[in-house]
């Protein structure tokens, strides 16, 4: 059973139906990145075959897992009760700077007390907390103790290189700048299809920095929405490994077994990591916050402009309507029916064209009759990455920076590695469709 449900509120029945139509997704998608190849590159058919069947493979085994194993549901729970945590801290913290709006007891009755909250005060502090977090545990060596046997992992089940197997294990924590700066040294040397994988992965997956936001965003709607963030992570990253080898197999798997992680300005003590990281997630946060407000600013301008013009031909048309009839198909693909598919195509679309922080702002909104159950769950997988077109800006950037011999091919590289990191996040909901209908 899918940990934090009742089976029958996330199946419905027994009927395989939907199970069958997300197995379509791993078929199609695949197929769709094996098409992106040059055609004098591509794997040879049986290779790709077995490249499909260790990536999808390992996706579903991580699926059954965490899904289907009820020893699991410690796991949902742990993760939820360390983000419920996490956010009772921070709330505290705020509390003491800015009282009520934080959620401290208001001067004042409150008349809607549902409509207290604040989300720059109560949701977006929690960046600031895991960013502290995360480089105090870097400090004290922590995270590269848990993520010392991902790399081996990859490295086996993909038969790539080191630098790239570290950073499909950094990826589980840093985000899509900071995890190819621990293997800066062999990003020179790295095959093309290597670089490209480096990139897809950062695409693909997300940062621990909003991995606990978003998770409490979607808490709400989807009970242990923490695990499932979680499981995510976990899942994106093999399946953005799988589909850049299928689209850019040349130089995918060159790169020495061993590597020598590097830190840039590694902190001098405790203390010198708290503020680092409090730095780094005050930055961020204003990121977050700036981004939000000029992407909801947008839509809400195309939909003036869209509205005056349609209005007076009998009709209204919403940016959000015309891009999810654009998307529903790929909606259909993993397993969502027909029913929710324009409503589930305008979260991809605005995954893409704004970012992922505004689609689950809008799935935790969306009401009960307008998405199911099974398809809020493969939606918190489709939509757990950075694949959107502002991440492309920060990518080329980032990884011009560290190394400018390679601007070239970053530059042509990063809006593939945009497309295959969005269908690597597709996969694992494709993925977790089928799970979930058995």
């Amino acid at each position: 059973m899918v940990p934090g449900h009742d089976p029958e509120t996330v199946h419905g029945d027994t009927d395989m139906g939907p199970a069958l139509q997300s197995l379509l997704g791993l078929v199609l998608i695949p197929l769709a990145a094996y098409a992106l190849a040059a055609r004098d590159e591509r794997l040879a058919p049986l290779d790709a075959c077995r490249a499909a069947t260790a990536g999808i493979g390992l996706q579903v085994a991580i699926a059954l897992l965490l899904l289907k194993v009820p020893a699991s549901r410690l796991l949902f729970d742990g993760a939820a009760a360390a983000v419920s945590a996490l956010q009772r801290a921070v709330e505290a913290g705020m509390q003491i700077v800015f009282g009520y709006l934080a959620g401290g007891p208001t001067p004042f009755d409150v008349a809607h007390p549902e409509a207290a909250y604040l989300l720059a005060f109560r949701g977006l502090p929690l960046i600031l907390l895991i960013s502290a977090l995360t480089r105090l545990l870097y400090h004290w060596g922590a995270l590269q103790n848990f993520g010392r046997g991902f790399p081996l992992g990859f490295r086996r089940t993909f038969g790539i290189g080191g630098p790239l197997g570290t950073v499909a294990a950094a990826k589980l924590v840093l985000g899509m700048v900071e995890a190819p700066l621990l293997v800066r040294p062999y990003l020179k040397a790295m095959g093309r299809g290597a670089l490209f994988a480096t990139m897809s992965l950062g695409m693909a997956t997300i940062a621990g920095t909003v991995m606990a936001l978003y998770a409490s965003i979607l808490e709400p709607t989807l009970p242990g929405a923490a695990g499932h963030v979680l499981a995510a992570s976990l899942m994106n990253a093999p399946a953005a490994l799988l589909l850049a080898r299928l689209a850019m197999p040349v130089g995918f798997m060159e790169g020495p077994e061993a590597v020598v992680p590097e830190f840039a300005e590694p902190p001098r003590s405790s203390m010198d990591a708290i503020v680092a990281g409090t730095m780094d997630g005050a930055r961020l946060l204003v990121a977050v916050t700036a981004m939000l407000v000029v992407a909801t600013a947008l839509v809400a301008l195309a939909n003036i402009i869209l509205g005056a013009v349609t209005q007076p031909l009998g009709f209204r048309v919403t940016i959000e309507s015309v891009l999810g009839w654009m998307a529903a198909p790929i909606a259909v693909v993993i397993g969502i029916p027909w029913s929710e598919a324009v409503a589930a195509g305008a979260l991809i679309a605005k995954k893409v064209v704004l970012n992922e922080f505004v689609a689950y702002l809008d799935l935790a909104k969306l009401p009960p009759e307008v998405l199911s159950p099974r398809s809020r769950l493969i939606f918190t997988y489709a939509l757990c990455g950075f694949a959107n077109l502002g991440s492309l800006g920060i990518m080329v950037g980032g990884l011009s920076a560290m190394v400018p011999e390679r601007r070239d091919d970053i530059v042509r590289l990063a809006p593939l590695a945009v497309v295959v990191g969005l269908m690597a996040t597709l996969l694992s909901g494709a993925v977790v469709g089928v799970v979930s209908g058995f």
